[in-house]
């Protein structure tokens, strides 16, 4: 069993941590907000005062952080990870950010001495509550294969990719996918809806073709039942796709399909819906339509 120290006790850390606790880890938590700290304590975990305070109290330091600029500043910024971090201490990004951020922190930690992965996770909430995330990860293979039964605590799998960097690389392939996956879905059942159809019979017929998908199966039924609530809420698949632009763009890929998708996503949090479950990119096509995706006897023009 190890002491590792967990920095970010938002709606992914705080369950995460939660299965180190129960594998018998002893595990120092901290985050900026208290209550979210006070939460973790109370499941458990000891408190940390900083994220230097943390590194310095641990052999493995896991932070699960919004995006790019929180984890410079946990890792990199004043009181931050590496300033408490000792040569040999193992550090894993397991937050979706850009690439490039990840390669940042990845240099500055090798001038340190510490060994670091970035391991992007997919799933959200329910499956970081039951422990079988898909875990994405960048980096050195001896210092993967020495994490693994940490990170195999947190998911039901945990893929090496390539190098530092590599994780949110895939990361940012699965949101892609993902996010125009819901984008589809939501037309479909849209041009069902307005045919008169059912739209739950629809995607009964469908599911078990071609059609079918983990995505469909998880996100055509909240948005039958109009249940948006956040599994993954949409303002951070903004932020996830906003990465993938940005890194597609300095590679010189054309991303047409996200960039629409994208817009849509905008589009919904300029509309106060920022803060959904992201099976909420139907909204945006129900509204182009003016008609709700319902059963018959609930469907309005």
């Amino acid at each position: 069993m190890s002491n590792i120290g967990f920095i970010g006790m938002g709606i992914m850390g705080y369950p995460m941590a939660r299965n180190l606790l129960k594998a018998g880890h002893q595990v120092i938590a901290y985050d900026i907000v208290p209550e979210l700290l006070d939460r973790a304590v109370a499941a458990g975990a000891a408190r940390g005062e900083s994220s230097r305070d943390v590194a310095a109290r641990s052999e493995i330091v896991i932070t699960m952080l919004p995006d790019g600029p929180e984890v410079r500043q946990a890792i990199l910024g004043p009181a931050g990870v590496l300033e408490g971090a000792r040569q040999g201490t193992t550090l894993v990004d397991m937050s979706s950010i850009s690439p490039l951020v990840a390669q940042e922190v990845g240099t500055a930690c090798r001038a340190k001495g510490v060994d670091f992965l970035d391991a992007p996770v997919s799933g959200g909430e329910p499956k970081a509550v039951d422990g079988t995330l898909a875990i994405m990860v960048g980096g050195d293979e001896a210092v993967f294969e020495r994490m693994l039964p940490v990170l195999k605590t947190m998911g039901a799998s945990a893929t090496l990719t390539g190098a530092v960097g590599a994780g949110n690389v895939t990361k940012l392939a699965n949101q892609i996918i993902v996010a125009c996956n819901i984008a589809a879905m939501g037309e479909a059942l849209v041009l069902a809806t307005r045919a008169g159809l059912d739209p739950e019979v629809v995607f009964n017929a469908i599911k078990g073709g071609l059609a079918g998908s983990t995505v469909l199966n998880a996100k055509a039924p909240m948005v039958i039942n109009r249940n948006f609530k956040a599994g993954f809420r949409i303002r951070l698949h903004q932020k996830d796709l906003r990465n993938a632009l940005l890194a597609a763009e300095a590679m010189k890929v054309p991303l047409p399909l996200t960039s629409s998708v994208q817009q849509m996503i905008m589009a919904l949090m300029n509309s106060g819906s920022g803060d959904l479950d992201h099976s909420a990119i139907v909204k945006y096509l129900e509204e182009m339509a003016r008609i709700e995706v319902k059963r018959p006897q609930q469907a309005s023009a």
